[in-house]
């Protein structure tokens, strides 16, 4: 009897994580970075008109401002009392009123460029907020499919996936409480939800039924509330398993999980639509809502691969075998070709039919994000085709974690795609909001996912297909 004890508790301390204090000082070092940097960020973001024409003055002069930001700056002029030349044939009345619309026309462009400033550390964080909430929705997503379809091969990596599922609440939360400041009119993210530019707008008043604040912050909180209470019972039954006398629990969980992906194909499109599309609220896809989920679905298996690496390394899931990599590997590949696919089809109908209410949401894009547009591609496909490719690579870890990184930094840049254009426009560079925004929310995953891992053994040790899982070889 004191042997079998004594054996537990052997078999809970090998297969405890513990939370090293090097990686926890680091997570924590990224955040603190990162906050310094997005108050830097908003602190930099022009506050009135007056502060844009500064910006638009230094750009000017080191050699940097568009045709548009000269013409801008002609009008500014003009509002200020610069005369200028008179027109050959115009009378004195006609040239005050052109420099009065030319003055108006200046209000409006300054206000227009002072709206994207101001939106481009709110959309930095909007950005990175998403990307790191959709990797741990994606994984819960991979989790569930691993229940339902009663997958042989994977239970070995359950605490890795529930680990990283652990996310989804605190960045459910974030996104909540940024979508209902939004709603609050403190940015202007969604302007649908402007009530000036809905007055001016007929397609928008179309779609007031549906893109209207309260039921748009209602959705949301269906959304997460059915997340995070699927995720709850589908973990907590995990866990009671590990101590059980029978698979009470996981039959439970497999019918958990088969509800859950019914919910969760509904809910991951309708919030696809609402907290990225809408961003853009006069062009819609068909397809858009399957495009973000191929983004999520990838993202996340790659971060189940990255982590099981490193846990492996250090000497960590002794059962975890490169046949388990190898099989993450050929779902980093396949579910790259399948973004790639999505991506295309929706590029080139639209390409094809040439309907101008649909060509300018990529008019926008490639005219304005020419670089990370296409780049994301080669880094999303082609490069993923290339290296993925091969089985053998698929065996290799480091060969993994460098695809693994490429494909994240991928994936980071279609999400920028999808909402900076729509939210600053042309305004846009990769700077201090940016980089910060990354550092604060990665290094928030980072301890959320690593502190989730010491709550349970790293073996799911009474899953009934855990010894098919350890034995598995390819």
């Amino acid at each position: 009897m004191k042997k079998t004890i004594i054996k537990n508790k052997a078999f809970r301390s090998i297969n405890m994580y513990t939370l090293s204090s090097k990686l926890k000082l680091t997570a924590i070092i990224f955040m603190i970075v990162g906050a310094i940097g997005l108050v830097i960020g908003f602190l930099q973001a022009p506050s009135d008109l007056d502060d844009v024409r500064e910006i638009i003055a230094a750009e000017g002069h080191h050699g940097e401002a568009s045709h548009q930001d000269a013409a801008e700056a002609n009008f500014a002029d003009a509002e200020h009392g610069v005369l200028l030349d008179d027109e050959p044939g115009r009378n004195a009345d006609e040239n005050e009123a052109h420099s009065a619309e030319a003055g108006a026309h200046d209000a409006e462009h300054l206000e227009h460029k002072l709206h994207q400033l101001q939106n481009k550390p709110w959309a930095a964080v909007y950005v990175a907020a998403f990307f790191f909430f959709m990797i741990s929705l994606g994984v819960l997503a991979f989790y569930a499919l691993q229940y339902a379809s009663q997958a042989g091969w994977s239970p070995v990596l359950f605490r890795v996936m529930e680990a990283i599922s652990a996310y989804i609440v605190p960045g459910g939360i974030i996104m909540f409480v940024l979508l209902a400041l939004s709603g609050f009119h403190l940015n202007h993210l969604f302007i649908w939800m402007d009530p000036e530019v809905v007055a001016h707008d007929e397609i928008i008043q179309n779609k007031t039924a549906y893109l209207n604040v309260p039921f748009f912050l209602i959705r949301a909180a269906i959304f997460l509330g059915g997340w995070f209470v699927f995720r709850h019972f589908l973990v907590r039954n995990s866990r009671r398993l590990d101590e059980a006398t029978d698979n009470a629990y996981f039959k439970k969980n497999f019918k958990l999980a088969a509800g859950f992906l019914v919910f969760f194909l509904v809910s991951e499109s309708m919030m696809s639509w609402d907290w990225i599309m809408s961003l853009d609220p006069h062009w819609f896809s068909t397809l858009f809502g399957w495009y973000v989920f191929s983004s999520m679905f990838v993202s996340g298996i790659t971060v189940i691969a990255l982590v099981s690496i490193y846990l492996k390394s250090r000497g960590h899931l002794p059962f975890v075998n490169n046949s388990h990599i190898h099989d993450l590997a050929k779902f980093m590949f396949g579910i790259s070709i399948f973004w790639t696919y999505l991506w295309f089809s929706q590029f080139m109908l639209i390409w094809y039919s040439n309907i101008p209410e649909e060509v300018v949401y990529f008019i926008s894009r490639i005219e304005n994000y020419s670089l990370p547009f296409f780049g994301m591609v080669v880094l999303n496909f082609v490069f993923p085709l290339l290296v993925l490719m091969n089985s053998d690579y698929k065996r290799v870890n480091w060969f993994v974690v460098m695809t693994g990184v490429i494909i994240l930094i991928g994936h980071y840049l279609d999400v920028f795609t999808m909402i900076m254009p729509a939210t600053v426009g042309e305004s846009w560079f990769i700077g201090i909001p940016e980089i910060s925004a990354v550092f604060f929310f990665g290094g928030l995953f980072t301890f959320v996912i690593f502190n989730a891992l010491t709550k349970a053994p790293l073996l799911a040790k009474r899953n009934p297909y855990i010894k098919e899982s350890e034995h598995f070889h390819y």
